[in-house]
């Protein structure tokens, strides 16, 4: 191992003065171009898919480097443009960092940073901030793109004595680890590529490989949606399976090594006593309860004068305290391990997963379930999508043979749904719903385009994701052509009396439909300047600081700002009549912010009208119904999984305490919900 550091040192000082032939011999004229000494491209993929691609070049100009990145990608028909332009010395110290363009669909970045002599210059859009020089080695980049910037700090890293922690600008610290060789074929011959982590770039680690001449040939990271995204160099796109499972075997190590610095109690039995009891079923709150919970199982919970307390239980005092079932999240994205700890931080002991990538999601799931790992009881749902312009991931249905192998392959993994996405034929979404059905599995998913909502209903789809389908069938329609602006404006225009919303509303309660809004993730879209996110949502001021300003950077009022909070309040005002019509309601968050908008959406469902219980059971009860486990989970009884969380605060009260989960029980272990968000970098 040391000699392989060595080795990595030597060759990274040897490689950057490749990098400058002409700083030794001679500057270039003014009038000639700068030479390339090096340059590449990175095939980018979403989910494995190809979405677009990286070029970079790096040239010198005496004893200077010049390295420009162009970035681009398109997701699901909308273009994400970068441009970056890195200066620096001969020995890769920067002297600016230019970063202008998007970073995924939602999110833009614009910075500049500027060494000199005495200061730093760092530009954020139109305002610029002066600051000290670091006291040690410091590099700049920024977090989520391009790939390059990462192979060059890696570079940096390396040829500087390959520091614990290196100082980054305009912020933060990254945390280099090399992990070991990988051998992957290309070509037909065997290549050994050097695995590393990555973290404090961006929330959680990321993996990424070198060859022996420490060029980057695979980074397996997020974007800045927390969508799985690899960046892979041209010549080794066929590999790609192959990184993205070594990444995830990484994964669950990291997930392993995560969970042995988090001190859950195994006491057993238990007893909490003392607690108000809010037992998930409507049935009133009882005061100075008692549950007791052994092998995992509540074995008794009521009123402490009615149950006994076995003679050798640890028993806890939650006086002042609630205790509540564990909550759901049915509409997580489980990207990356850190996940685990923030869903349980947050009280969420089980999460249905609405796509994802299948040998990940598989390896995290069997990890947690053999507690290999920290986390929540994962329920998947397997996403299919077909050809087209919002295309994503690669379990691609076009034809219903293609529907029946792809539910036959997710049904063989333990799924327990399917997901339809945006590029489905209507023919394809009900022959996926057939098979489905056959084998006992239920359909969720998006309405595809140039579908509503009543025909894929009516083709088997049992759940519908987000809210906009929904008020798409609540208004008149709408040409196919129509501007985004337009369809906002007829969603928060809905007449909730109108025949059109009122045929919708009958029809989603005789199919029994099941709905999750997704609302928090809505309502982070209205978020501006003047309401930031924070004022709703106060989670966005916990989050690890690598999240912040992804999170909290938010453009100033304006005509579309407006717009979208028309919408969204138009939304609130549809789930309040989807409610009112008898209609299930589960609550999901599509991640936003993470852990905490749970917390968020089940607020907005009480400020639709639901009571406290009532927007409580949308977490609990409610989706343990929907995923037909309603006999195993969702509410304290005696004979249900010991899945529960201690709260300060009383719910029925201010649906806001919620929020303020202390301990959370899952599978009958016992853990401390700041010690768990710690563990991930946020804050109690």
């Amino acid at each position: 191992m040391i000699s392989r550091f060595r080795a990595l040192r030597v060759f990274c000082v040897i490689a950057v003065s490749a990098l400058l032939p002409a700083a030794y011999a001679a500057s270039p004229r003014p009038t000639e171009p700068a030479p390339a000494v090096e340059q590449g491209k990175f095939t980018l993929h979403k989910f494995e898919q190809v979405l677009g691609e990286e070029n970079y070049k790096i040239s010198t100009s005496g004893n200077s480097i010049t390295a420009t990145m162009d970035f681009k990608f398109t997701d699901r028909g909308s273009e994400v443009p970068l441009s970056v332009t890195f200066q620096a010395q001969k020995d890769l110290t920067p002297t600016v960092f230019e970063i202008k363009g998007k970073t995924s669909r939602q999110s833009t970045i614009d910075e500049t940073v500027q060494i000199q002599a005495d200061k730093v210059r760092v530009r954020s859009r139109d305002k610029w901030t002066d600051s000290a020089l670091p006291p040690q080695q410091f590099f700049t980049i920024a977090g989520y793109a391009p790939a390059t910037m990462q192979m060059l700090m890696v570079r940096y890293w390396a040829s500087h004595g390959s520091p614990k922690e290196l100082a980054t600008l305009p912020g933060g610290t990254v945390r280099v680890e090399p992990r070991g060789t990988d051998t992957v074929k290309v070509h037909g011959k065997d290549e050994n590529l050097t695995r590393y982590t990555i973290e404090g770039l961006i929330w959680g680690r990321e993996t990424l490989w070198f060859d022996s001449r420490e060029n980057l040939v695979a980074a397996v990271t997020l974007d800045a949606e927390f969508d799985h995204f690899e960046a892979i160099r041209q010549g080794y796109e066929d590999a790609l399976p192959s990184f993205v499972g070594k990444a995830g075997a990484d994964g669950m190590a990291s997930l392993a090594e995560l969970s042995k610095g988090i001190s859950g109690s195994h006491a057993d039995p238990l007893a909490l006593v003392g607690a108000t009891l809010i037992d998930g079923t409507g049935k009133p709150a009882i005061t100075d309860a008692a549950v007791v919970i052994e092998h995992g199982r509540i074995t008794a919970a009521g009123a402490r004068a009615g149950v006994t307390i076995p003679a050798n239980a640890t028993v806890i005092d939650e006086h002042g305290k609630t205790l509540l079932p564990g909550l759901w999240d049915m509409h997580a994205h489980f990207e990356q391990v850190e996940w685990g700890p923030i869903y349980l931080a947050a009280g969420v002991t089980t999460v249905r997963d609405c796509g994802n990538e299948l040998e990940f999601i598989t390896s995290v799931r069997d990890a947690v379930a053999a507690g290999r790992g920290l986390g929540p009881r994962i329920l998947a749902a397997g996403v299919v999508d077909g050809s087209g312009k919002l295309t994503i991931g690669t379990q691609r249905v076009d034809t219903p043979e293609q529907a029946r192998q792809w539910v036959d392959r997710y049904h063989e993994a333990g799924f327990q749904q399917m997901k339809i996405y945006s590029s489905m034929k209507l023919e394809n979404v009900k022959a996926v719903a057939d098979e489905a059905h056959r084998l006992g599995m239920t359909v969720t998913g998006h309405v595809p385009e140039g579908l509503n909502a009543y025909q894929v209903i009516e083709a088997g789809q049992d759940q519908i994701n987000h809210i906009q389908y929904i008020a798409d069938i609540m208004h008149a329609p709408l040409p196919a052509d129509a501007s985004r602006d337009d369809r906002r404006k007829a969603a928060a225009n809905i007449d909730l009396n109108s025949a059109e919303a009122q045929k919708a509303l009958a029809f989603l309660k005789a199919h029994n439909t099941v709905v999750d809004p997704t609302m928090a993730l809505f309502e982070f879209f209205t978020a501006t300047t003047v309401k930031p996110p924070a004022s709703f949502e106060p989670g966005a001021a916990k989050v690890a600081p690598e999240l912040a300003e992804q999170l909290t950077d938010v453009e100033p009022p304006s005509d579309r700002s407006q717009q979208l909070q028309k919408m969204f309040d138009k939304y609130v005002e549809i789930v309040a009549a989807l409610h009112k019509a008898g209609i299930r309601i589960v609550a999901g968050t599509d991640q936003a912010v993470p852990g905490y908008s749970l917390h968020r959406e089940i607020e907005i469902y009480n400020q639709a009208g639901f009571t406290p219980m009532e927007a409580i059971q949308a977490a609990t009860i409610v989706p343990a119904r929907a995923m037909g486990l309603d006999k195993e989970l969702g509410t304290v009884e005696a004979g249900k999984r010991a899945d529960l969380i201690v709260i300060d605060g009383n719910p029925l009260e201010d649906i806001h305490a919620t929020r303020n989960v202390e301990f959370v029980i899952t599978n009958g272990v016992m853990y401390n919900s700041a010690e768990l968000w710690k563990s991930v970098g946020f804050k109690p």
